[in-house]
């Protein structure tokens, strides 16, 4: 049964009304209202739901605070992830917005929305509020399926979140790649053009260029035990990759590049500035490479294989044809 009590301050004001709610079989109920009629309205809902038997509690849900169970996933879950070491940074990042302060039974979409339109107004990047959003997102399930708080709500649902801006389509043209193979090899940095080279190849991403060990290069295939979709794969090598990887000296550590993605960063903008090449960046060769591929007729599923692109839809992100190469085709 429900019973509705005044609440008083010491000097006996009125300061509330406390609604019980006690079933047998259900975990006691509680909760302080502003006026008697909202404390009778909630426990008869409660005591509905309990009497129905869709009564879920909520205790927890209301005790614990977004920011807590932030803390809470980062430790528990974030360090088993491919990408641990992002997610702990945007972790450490929301947990210091306006939304970790309200309680996870609380939080509203209408909250989530307005917390959206902050970071729009702030000019970030429509991926970087779709990855935050997404780790809140994640909190709520993994709180509703693992952390005893069924009925909890996912506030992200149903927010609209930015749109990802158009994929990049920058592509070498002219003289462009012969321009920038020379300022790598007079760039002081002996591995740097073979790693271009490498990148126009075999479209093989940075990281994946930078973690590739030389017991793993097999003749004319490069084998990547871990990319960056978690899967392995084997890269076929041209002529020219397996010339430009016989150009490198072995290192002791086996790695095939022994740099940090800073240097590479790095050297790689100071080759483009030398070349006098406007709006390049690394992972443009990927783009590039992935193009030339579809350009000399491979089919997609021999491009996915090559690229590890997973899905047709990810795939043309990096794929814009020469018109002039396809019109060429038609005869």
């Amino acid at each position: 049964m429900a019973t509705i009590t005044p609440r008083t301050n010491r000097e006996g004001k009125l300061i509330g009304w406390q609604a019980k709610v006690r079933i047998k079989g259900f975990p006691g109920q509680s909760r302080v209202f502003d006026t008697k009629s909202a404390a009778k309205e909630w426990a008869t809902d409660i005591e509905t739901q309990m009497k129905r038997g869709t009564f879920v509690s909520r205790t927890e849900a209301e005790a614990t605070t977004l920011g807590e169970a932030l803390k809470r996933y980062g430790e528990e879950v974030t360090p088993s992830k491919k990408g641990a070491r992002q997610e702990a940074s945007r972790i450490l990042r929301l947990r210091g917005s306006q939304l970790a302060k309200y309680s996870l039974a609380n939080l509203r979409s209408a909250d989530v929305a307005e917390w959206r339109n902050e970071l729009v107004e702030a000019g970030k990047a429509p991926t970087t509020i779709r990855n935050l959003a997404s780790i809140i997102s994640q909190v709520y399930e993994t709180a509703r399926c693992e952390w005893n708080m069924e009925g909890l709500h996912n506030p992200i649902l149903g927010v609209r979140m930015p749109s990802l801006r158009q994929g990049r389509d920058r592509r070498l043209a002219d003289d462009e790649e012969e321009r920038l193979l020379a300022a790598c090899r007079n760039s002081g940095s002996y591995w740097l053009a073979p790693m271009v080279i490498l990148a126009l190849e075999t479209a093989m991403r940075q990281g994946e260029l930078l973690a590739l060990q030389w017991p793993n290069v097999r003749g004319r295939v490069a084998h990547l035990p871990d990319s960056k979709n978690g899967t392995s794969r084997d890269v076929p090598l041209s002529s020219r990759a397996r010339a430009a990887l016989d150009e490198l000296p072995r290192s002791l550590d086996g790695r095939v590049f022994p740099v940090r993605q800073d240097g590479v960063v790095t050297a790689f903008r100071a080759a483009t500035r030398r070349a006098k090449i406007e709006g390049l960046r690394f992972h443009d060769l990927r783009h590039e490479a992935t193009s030339r591929l579809f350009e000399r007729g491979w089919g997609i599923m021999e491009v996915a294989s090559v690229t590890g692109h997973k899905t047709l839809q990810m795939l043309k992100r990096y794929t814009h044809f020469e018109a002039e190469k396809l019109a060429d085709r038609l005869g």
